[in-house]
């Protein structure tokens, strides 16, 4: 017979036996049964500062990892303020558990004090929640909310468990199987798509690997580097796949899409076969889409069937998991006589020569000034500092399209970002779960004046635990995007983007107990960077930058992607008269 436990021991006790080992969260009224049984128990709770920041600290930790995160919340505003990390981390395809609370179910819809349909609010925005009223359901419903986050195409999952479940006595059956009759997922490929693929990949003439996320989720980063090297195939990462290959790496473009490079964006549009894995097209990438890759024939490799011909229509499509998908269109190459037949070596050559010749007509350059300093400058000090080995967490904005850009990453899972949502606010706290997470690794937070301000309530979980991060504002007194779109595409006109109140930073860290310094002069930038990097604590860096850099090279909304903006527009000169 199994031990008498309260609902709240049971939650835990299911959470320890998936492997939990830290929770992000802040506690209510109805959720104070489990925070009483958290108070003895091994599980590690992280007291954030608000509940949004708990679900991205979540996905901080669950970006980092690979293993699914855990946040908790009360019930009625509580839950409803992990809504917007539930979103993100839908968006980008990323596990969470979210445990919440809900009041008494003889309560429920009675309007009561905290009260709020968490179950209705979240159900679009979560691959699958539960609402648990009988504590015999509780067990079962945390193992599959388990299951699902992590299995498939990853996403969050809420349960939202009522008080008097939290507070009810039962026995704890431990959960060995999970039988979802109407959940599939479909990981081998069809055994003729793969084929019929790999013959086109050795017939075509100008390939472009269009690589991720999901080869970031399903840990296929190795079986990617060998099919690129293998066919010896030009690769572009997108934003959320950066890592996926490393950016060192010799067939490695860049990032393509609105803020991509010329080079990998001309690569897109005038490839003849696209090699999609783990993608899904998004409209950042694509651009117009009538006009994206006109030239190429499409294999679509992506573990969601929903999301195969959604955006573009793949001329072989092949729903599996990319990781298993790509080790056997290895096994397949290897096999045959040759991986690029003799026959068509010469275009390859000259597909490399092409794209080559146009990473060197225009290139993702370093803009320095010897009297302000450059955003880029700021990246690729950072870029220094980090050598493709740290973790950098970004905030959204102008920020976060320049560190894409300009800083490398050697492996997957070190650079955390809020792609799908552009969620501002996101880069403290993800970076908070990140160094939980991983707390021998370096860790930036790379923000913006704009999202900071989202999120300087976490300073305090910082400094409370301790956490060595190194948080980079980059200041520009602007919200940086929303005016660079201003000034490009409304005369001008800046409206409500002037951020012209900031704290001064060494005051604002010393008030939490840590170091803190703005800097401005250009001379300053490296030293200041390698004193944060060093001190053994955190360190907040404020860098002033030059107000009115915009980020290029730029597609216009509306825009093919080889219809680049690849600076400021030039004065035109006026004739004298």
């Amino acid at each position: 017979m199994s031990t008498l436990m309260s609902g709240a021991r049971i939650l835990l006790e299911c959470l320890a036996r998936e492997g939990v080992d830290c929770i992000f969260g802040y506690p209510g009224g109805v959720t104070l049964p489990l925070y009483d049984v958290l108070y003895e128990h091994h599980i590690r709770h992280v007291l954030v500062r608000h509940e949004e920041n708990a679900a991205f600290a979540a996905e901080g930790y669950a970006r980092a990892t690979g293993k699914v995160g855990v946040c908790c919340a009360t019930s009625g505003p509580g839950a409803t303020n992990l809504t917007t990390g539930l979103v993100d981390a839908m968006m980008d395809s990323i596990p969470i558990v979210a445990i919440t609370g809900q009041v008494t179910t003889k309560l429920i819809g009675s309007d009561a004090f905290q009260e709020a349909d968490t179950f209705g609010i979240t159900r679009p925005c979560t691959k699958h929640n539960y609402l648990i009223k009988r504590l015999e359901d509780l067990g079962q419903a945390i193992h599959e909310a388990f299951y699902v986050a992590a299995s498939g195409r990853p996403g969050p999952v809420l349960v939202d468990v009522t008080k008097d479940v939290l507070q009810a006595q039962g026995h704890y059956q431990p959960v060995t199987t999970i039988h979802l009759p109407g959940y599939k997922v479909f990981t081998e490929g069809h055994t003729g798509q793969i084929r019929r693929a790999v013959q086109m990949i050795q017939e075509c003439e100008r390939p472009l690997v269009y690589s991720g996320g999901g080869i970031i989720a399903a840990g296929a980063a190795p079986e990617l580097r060998e099919f690129v090297e293998m066919t010896d195939s030009p690769a572009v990462n997108t934003l959320m796949g950066l890592g996926g290959l490393p950016s060192q790496h010799p067939n490695f473009i860049s990032m393509p899409g609105m803020h991509g490079s010329y080079a990998a964006n001309m690569a897109l549009t005038n490839s003849d076969l696209l090699i999609a894995l783990g993608v899904r097209f998004d409209d950042r990438v694509t651009g117009r889409l009538a006009a994206f890759a006109p030239h190429a024939k499409v294999i679509h490799v992506d573990i969601d069937p929903a999301e195969i011909g959604k955006n573009r229509a793949p001329d072989v499509p092949i729903v599996g998991d990319v990781k298993r998908v790509l080790a056997r269109f290895n096994k397949l190459l290897k096999d045959s006589a040759e991986a690029v037949p003799e026959s068509h070596a010469a275009a390859r050559r000259a597909w490399w020569h092409q794209i080559r010749g146009w990473k060197e007509q225009h290139p993702l350059q370093v803009v320095t000034s010897d009297s302000e300093i450059k955003p880029q400058h700021l990246m690729s000090e950072i870029d220094r500092c980090s050598n493709g080995q740290a973790i950098v967490s970004s905030d959204v904005g102008q920020h976060q399209m320049w560190a894409a850009q300009l800083i490398r990453f050697s492996e997957p899972r070190l650079w955390l970002n809020s792609g799908g949502l552009g969620s501002m606010g996101f880069g403290l706290p993800a970076a908070v779960g990140a160094q939980f997470a991983c707390p021998d690794k370096l860790v930036f937070a790379l923000v913006g004046d704009g999202g900071f301000q989202m999120s300087i309530p976490e300073l305090a979980t910082v400094a409370s635990y301790g956490l060595p991060i190194k948080i980079v504002v980059m200041n520009n007194g602007y919200l940086g995007m929303v005016r660079q779109w201003q000034t490009l595409f409304y005369n001008n006109r800046l409206s409500a983007v002037t951020l012209d109140c900031f704290p001064d930073c060494e005051k604002l860290a010393a008030a939490y107990g840590f170091k803190g310094k703005t800097i401005d002069k250009p001379w300053q930038l490296a030293p200041a960077l390698d004193e944060a990097v060093s001190e053994p604590g955190p360190y907040l860096l404020n860098v002033k930058v030059s107000p009115l850099e915009s980020v290029y090279p730029m597609v216009p909304a509306g825009g093919a992607i080889n219809e680049m903006v690849l600076g400021p527009p030039q004065p035109v000169a006026v004739p004298a008269k």
